[in-house]
């Protein structure tokens, strides 16, 4: 077994620092685009246009993401943004709510998904900016790495978190500034007094390159710790799949974004992998309204979990805080009915390492959200690697 641990803390720290080069390559490349397209998109938000995303299979799980940090972004103060995750049913739906004002970004990690660049195509038609990710048919197409679908969701992760970030600095250039905290090393133009565009392009080109390495930084000093811890936790999880167990996984926000990302990637996996059961109760919207309006928001994971727990299963919380009460209620409950815990967080990993709540901690060092969720989704993207070699032997 020590031979088979150690085997597998080698290939989990590989394959976290094998990223770095493959983002390094794609970001440098990229920046001077990424800069310029949310110059264009500022400009429509403040003509009133929407951002429509949409995807299929684990690329809708982006779509989500993009909905959730354009509208509730987590940098307090600022701008709520119109954005919609129209994924369900997007061929139908686009053409009828689409208006020439509006963006809309198209997901796809396949090779050649037709659907989504039709999609992409008729919005195009209609007037709107479109971004293809990844695609050719589009005013704005980006090609992702190609090779792994999970590196794939990763770079497109923070991508998407990089158009965030910075369509906001076009909206701010002639303010005084923003509080960004123990981040503001990140944003170097803001705090300024009023700029011109171009010092404005040059200052957001030069901050993407260091979201880049700050991500990849984040990653090299994880991947020391985390290696072991992800070997144990891939041991753990499989030994519980192997008695009859499924996953049951969870986050709120951008995390529950992730938990529907791992989940899919459990059963509907990439070429190469074994699918294994998992359900995202972060999926559920009728059951976690309806939770949170008869209970209160602190149970929608653990009313959900008393239902379908069973002590053969593995309850997976995902929190960038480390803190979040609706987790940590969660992971308690998971722990009463003898399942597996394991918990991804960010910061000092909060209330769940301090109080022990989980058996397995997979800790992101940072204060940052953007950056601890792009690390995450390298360290649950190369768990399910872990797990699905330790499944098959």
């Amino acid at each position: 077994m020590t031979l088979v641990t150690d085997r597998l803390t080698v290939r989990g720290r590989e394959a976290l620092l094998g990223r770095n080069e493959i983002f390094t390559g794609f970001f440098m490349a990229e920046a001077p685009r990424l800069a310029a397209a949310c110059a264009e998109m500022s400009r429509r938000f403040l003509a009133g246009g929407r951002l429509l995303a949409f995807g299929q299979g684990a690329a809708a799980t982006d779509a989500q993401h993009v909905s959730v940090e354009f509208v509730h972004p987590v940098i307090v103060g600022k701008r709520a943004l119109p954005a919609l995750d129209v994924s369900d049913h997007f061929p139908s739906r686009l053409p009828v709510l689409v208006q020439p004002e509006d963006m809309v970004m198209g997901f796809s990690f396949g090779a050649d998904d037709e659907t989504v660049a039709s999609a992409l195509h008729t919005a195009r038609q209609r007037g709107a900016l479109t971004f293809a990710i990844s695609g050719t048919d589009a005013d704005w197409p980006f090609s992702l790495p190609h090779g792994n679908a999970f590196i794939a969701q990763e770079v497109c992760e923070l991508l998407y978190h990089m158009l965030w970030e910075t369509v906001h600095v076009f909206f701010e250039h002639r303010e005084q500034g923003h509080d960004v905290g123990a981040s503001s090393f990140l944003y170097p133009f803001l705090g300024s007094k009023e700029q011109n565009l171009d010092a404005v392009d040059s200052a957001v080109h030069a901050s993407m390159v260091q979201k880049l390495e700050e991500v990849n930084r984040l990653r090299t000093v994880t991947a020391e710790p985390a290696a072991d811890a992800l070997a144990a936790t891939a041991t753990a999880i499989a030994a519980r799949l192997l008695r009859g167990g499924k996953l049951l996984i969870f986050g709120n926000g951008g995390s529950a974004t992730d938990a529907n990302d791992l989940a899919i990637d459990c059963v509907m996996p990439p070429p190469g992998l074994r699918p294994v059961p998992a359900i995202s109760l972060a999926a559920e919207p009728a059951n976690i309204t309806a939770i949170a309006n008869d209970i209160g928001a602190e149970a929608i994971f653990t009313r959900q979990l008393i239902a379908h727990g069973h002590p053969a299963d593995v309850a997976i919380g995902i929190s960038t805080s480390g803190g979040s009460p609706n987790i940590v209620s969660a992971l308690a409950e998971a722990r009463r009915q003898g399942m597996l815990t394991v918990a991804l967080a960010g910061y000092d990993g909060g209330r769940i390492v301090a109080e022990r709540l989980a058996d397995h901690v997979l800790v992101v060092n940072s204060d940052y959200i953007p950056r601890i969720q792009e690390v995450q989704a390298s360290i649950y993207h190369v768990l399910r690697g872990l797990i699905d070699e330790i499944v098959r032997a």
